[in-house]
């Protein structure tokens, strides 16, 4: 009768606890996201939290976001919220997706969830996260085109987005690729943790290598001088290709600016990469324009648009798409048709799309330097 009563007594105080850790979001599946996190965006959370924050219990609820969402091909979706509490239908939609074959590199996918990874493992020996680590990069060495380009999705698509298996450097994808790879090969602090075999730092530096053979065979070449990139190439041709139907063919002022940066951080530059740097340099120098602003306005009727205003003082901007004939910047609604100025294009995609940049200005700011580390280290 004793052992009895304890076994009751012990019944009672489990279904106590469960029911404490359900109304108080304790348990994985159904613990709130604390209003610290709801404040910040994914990238936030996964790269730029307080070191300890990794250590912590809401640190590892979220790592069992990102490893249940991981694809079985080893990337992830983008533009998810993996730091906030998963429904039970999202968490059906990533447990009945994981075979789906196909993820992206696109908006930091993929590389994101990898960094985040790491920094749960530097804290908290957990094998699945160094497992998942691997096999995200596993999927990043697969991906890889022979020509060392990288697509936005992959495996590729077909149909209306078949333009994401071409070679992408739109929103600097490739580049994100690549910087991570050097991450891995040169043994970044954070992932120093995970040991990685001296084989796979290898794989990631023959696929960093192969990058810039890929970036430099894609450079657009006017009148025998190098320019700068397009948005995104063929990827059998190297030619520039159109993406979406208002991302024509083109030269890029925004996505080229990753691309230059890039190859300034490489040590001991070749012949070849300081001719690419040296000519992208001078285009961005011709092509900038002065003495205008972009303002957003409030209309009459209380919607915000976005004009461009002269003003002399303003810093310089780039388009972010320049005619390969004419060189002129020009801007597209839905209809692919080219505009001259971004007030004739739709309002929707006037206000949904980043027509100028000024990225270009941080290469023209390190450029000098650069110069003169070149010439010093011959």
């Amino acid at each position: 009768m004793k052992n009895v009563k304890i076994l009751k007594i012990r019944k009672l105080f489990t279904l106590i606890a469960i029911l404490l850790m359900s109304t108080t979001g304790f348990t994985q599946n159904k613990q709130a996201t604390p209003k610290e996190l709801l404040n910040k965006r994914w990238k936030d959370v996964a790269t730029n939290m307080p070191a300890e924050w990794y250590n912590s219990k809401e640190a590892k609820l979220v790592a069992e976001n990102v490893l249940l969402s991981q694809k079985e091909i080893g990337g992830w979706e983008k533009n998810k919220p993996y730091h906030h509490t998963f429904s039970e239908s999202e968490r059906e939609h990533y447990i009945n997706s994981k075979s789906e074959i196909g993820a992206t590199f696109d908006n930091g996918a993929t590389i994101m969830e990898m960094r985040f990874l790491a920094r749960m493992y530097s804290h908290i020996k957990d094998d699945r996260y160094k497992q998942s680590f691997l096999k995200g990069l596993q999927y990043i060495f697969t991906a890889q085109y022979k020509n060392g380009g990288w697509p936005q999705f992959y495996p590729v698509r077909q149909g209306s987005v078949a333009y994401s298996g071409h070679i992408t450097y739109n929103d600097d994808a490739m580049v994100n690729i690549m910087e991570f790879l050097k991450e891995i090969y040169t043994n970044d602090g954070i992932y120093t943790s995970l040991k990685i075999s001296n084989d796979i730092k290898q794989n990631a530096r023959e696929a960093f290598n192969n990058g810039i053979r890929c970036i430099l065979d894609t450079q657009i070449i006017v009148n025998g001088s190098p320019t700068v990139w397009c948005a995104q190439h063929d990827s059998v041709t190297l030619a520039p290709a159109k993406a979406r139907s208002y991302e024509l063919p083109s030269f890029s002022g925004s996505e080229s600016a990753g691309i230059v940066l890039l190859l300034m951080d490489i040590e001991h530059p070749s012949e070849e990469i300081k001719a690419a740097v040296n000519g992208a340099v001078e285009w961005f120098e011709t092509n900038k324009i002065e003495g205008i602003r972009i303002e957003t306005v409030t209309l009459d009727d209380g919607r915000k648009d976005r004009i461009v205003l002269e003003d002399e003082n303003a810093p310089p901007h780039w388009g972010r798409f320049y005619d390969l004939e004419s060189n002129e910047i020009f801007f597209c609604s839905r209809d692919g048709i080219k505009k001259k100025s971004m007030r004739e294009i739709s309002y929707e995609r006037r206000n949904g799309y980043s027509w100028y940049t000024r990225a270009p200005e941080k290469v023209l700011t390190r450029y000098p330097d650069w110069k003169n580390q070149t010439v010093r280290k011959k």
